[in-house]
């Protein structure tokens, strides 16, 4: 099918064509403005048409916004009829086959495939937004708020680094303060604090006839150290800038 007119999609995803390029398709001698006149009266705005400036490009070569308006396909036949000509009359048979390619099921199934990856698109970015936030809002969240949301045990180095340390800093901390020392590969507590509930000892397998032990933090756990590094001057990064602030 030979392309009469460019023809685009608005926001609400309907054909719709430029009332000039129309006017001039269908030569008419009259002036747009004129011929706008006269074949809009019964028209409804924003229904039937929206208003669009249309740039051009004058004698000195400068750009000249122009009044426009898009019309719906059913608009764009009716005023190509209404010019009475043969133009006329070919313009309502392209706009015709326009219509029934843009409602033939390949179609109406391909919009729908865009429509929903678009949909898939925001929602990803707006999924990526709350998450940056959540992830900003954690390192604000106060340390004992933050320990008592945790789920479950926790690493030395997640408790760490709400202080931009290592786990090796935390742990040779914690020893020289007397609260743990290294069995093996493992850190266990001292009798002192042992019966506390501070913490727990993970076997996880490294191969199919051994278990690695390690020790991970319960909610108690962490209030102790939060405690105890405070005690010691030692505070999270978001507390540090509350004091800074």
């Amino acid at each position: 099918m030979n392309e009469l007119i460019k023809i685009s999609s608005n926001d609400n995803d309907e054909q719709v064509v430029s009332a000039r390029e129309l006017h001039k398709g269908l030569g008419l001698k009259k002036r747009f403005s004129i011929w706008w006149e006269q074949n809009s009266k019964l028209l409804i705005e924003n229904e039937d048409f929206t208003s669009v400036l249309s740039g051009t490009v004058v004698n000195n070569g400068a750009k000249r916004q122009l009044q426009d308006y898009a019309l719906t396909i059913d608009t764009a036949k009716h005023l190509a009829m209404q010019s009475q000509t043969e133009k006329g009359r070919e313009y309502r048979t392209y706009f015709i086959q326009v219509e029934k390619a843009w409602n033939s099921p390949d179609m109406v199934m391909k919009r729908a495939l865009q429509i929903a990856d678009k949909r898939v698109i925001a929602l990803q970015i707006e999924n990526n937004h709350l998450n940056l936030e959540l992830a900003e809002a954690n390192k604000k969240l106060p340390f004992l708020e933050w320990a008592l949301q945790t789920k479950g045990l926790v690493t030395p180095t997640i408790i760490a680094k709400k202080y931009g340390k290592t786990a090796i800093w935390l742990n040779n901390w914690l020893h020289k303060q007397g609260v743990q020392f290294k069995q093996g590969k493992c850190w266990v507590l001292y009798k002192k604090y042992d019966d506390k509930g501070y913490s727990d000892t993970i076997f996880s397998p490294t191969d199919i006839d051994h278990l690695h032990p390690s020790m991970k933090w319960t909610v108690k756990g962490m209030k102790f150290i939060y405690e105890l590094l405070k005690e010691n001057g030692y505070l999270p990064i978001s507390e540090q800038d509350d004091l800074a602030s």
